[in-house]
């Protein structure tokens, strides 16, 4: 159990760990993850995989020495390679390789920018999908990362505290545009606010804007938001991605990817901007004040206590409908909730 909160520190579910950018051909990366020892690797061909970061033959790490040659990732110890399936097929002294000398690899899914990894605390496969997203026309994801003391759960009962949204965020003019929704792993809500304007970690005094956004959640690890801000005419996609590191301490990664359908269009202040330079302005303009109201979030996180049954008033949102949702995403009765 997790000390912060008593809650199993490693739900099931579907977790970022890195981005496809991150991994070029022939590129390895290693990760803290669900407290292991993960690298990520791509191939020449461009196949990317999650594995155990230890050597099975002597326990090297492939994150300090190991390098991939083509479609193999290479041990640094003892020259010990492996496929993409985990399987050794050569060992450094041309002989033949030992059957138990299996790496463990992760299922891993590359998706809308993202390298999802999949964990289940019985090991088993995968049985539901994060939705892949419409590329064409929406610019790349670009990102922040974040380390802090807390459990995705926690970061991603924000979505549906209604509450906080005002207290915290200063938002004006909350409005819930539906009821919460769910199926399987799957959650919904939709809202619409009215916030100030962000300009480098400050706001615009007086100005303030108008915005609509839909949270669609696949488990504890990936929460898609798609805003809109019907004044500029913007709609921009938002990811909210906390991966547990260890027991106590996650990485949150911050993302968005903006659409601009609209440039040149001749009501719009911004459309004489090339569409280029227009995109860019606008995918950290909004990034930024994501990240801005997420450390807001922070020193709460940090320093909260998971309060289980919560005491809960009419205008707090569906906590209580969301953490039974939650309840799924452990898989020993015994570990979830009561």
């Amino acid at each position: 159990m997790s000390a912060q909160t008593g809650l199993p520190p490693y739900p099931n579910g579907w977790f970022v760990i890195g981005f496809s950018d991150e991994v070029r051909p022939g590129r390895l990366l290693a990760r803290q993850f669900m407290g292991q020892e993960v690298v990520v690797f791509r191939t020449r061909s461009g196949k990317v995989c999650a594995a155990d970061a230890y050597c099975p033959h002597l326990g090297a790490h492939f994150g300090y020495g190991g390098r991939v040659e083509g479609e193999w990732l290479r041990c640094p110890f003892h020259g010990f390679c492996f496929d993409t399936q985990g399987s050794c097929v050569k060992t450094g002294y041309g002989t033949k390789p030992p059957p138990t000398a299996r790496l463990k690899l992760w299922p891993l899914r590359e998706q809308n920018g993202l390298l999802l990894v999949y964990h289940d605390g019985e090991g088993a496969q995968p049985t539901w999908e994060v939705a892949a997203l419409e590329t064409e026309g929406w610019t790349r994801p670009i990102c922040r990362a974040f380390t802090l003391r807390d459990h995705p759960q926690e970061t991603t009962e924000n979505s549906v505290d209604i509450g906080h949204f005002a207290f915290v965020h200063k938002y004006r003019d909350v409005r819930e545009l539906c009821e919460i929704q769910t199926d399987g792993p799957y959650l919904s809500t939709a809202y619409a606010v009215r916030r100030a304007a962000p300009l480098v970690g400050r706001v615009w005094r007086g100005l303030s804007f108008a915005f609509e956004f839909e949270t669609q959640i696949y488990g504890l690890g990936y929460s898609l938001v798609r805003l809109s801000v019907p004044a500029l005419r913007l709609r921009a996609r938002l990811w909210v991605l906390p991966t547990p590191r260890d027991e106590e301490r996650l990485t949150l990664w911050l993302a968005m990817s903006a659409r601009i359908p609209w440039t040149g269009h001749a009501g719009n202040p911004l459309a004489r901007l090339p569409g280029k330079a227009l995109a860019w302005l606008l995918a950290r303009l909004v990034l930024m004040g994501l990240a801005h109201d997420a450390q807001q979030d922070f020193p709460i996180w940090e320093h909260k206590r998971y309060v289980q049954p919560p005491a809960l008033a009419k205008g707090d949102g569906p906590i209580g409908r969301y953490r039974a949702w939650a309840r799924q995403f452990y898989r020993q009765e015994g570990q979830q909730e009561t």
